[in-house]
């Protein structure tokens, strides 16, 4: 079994971001890796508010994603020579 959390250490214990489904008195092994970013914590629309602007993309991507995302062809725009 491989589980992967995210906790926080307040310098004396580790306490993890979410309740984890351990069976008690068990030893396990830890793995330590710090983040450098903080988790998003909340949902879907979270997590996408906090990656807004991070992503770079052609400036048509959202009228276009067909094209980007299939190879269709572009569509004709108003105002397009």
């Amino acid at each position: 079994m491989n589980k992967k959390v995210t906790a926080i250490f307040d310098g004396n214990v580790l306490h993890p971001d979410a309740p984890l489904d351990l069976k008690p008195n068990t030893r396990y092994v830890i793995t330590i890796q710090e983040l450098s970013e903080p988790p998003v914590v909340g949902d879907a629309w979270d997590v996408l508010e906090a990656m807004t602007g991070t992503i770079e993309a052609p400036p048509d991507w959202s009228s276009e994603h067909d094209h980007y995302l299939y190879g269709t062809p572009k569509r004709e725009t108003e105002g397009a020579e």
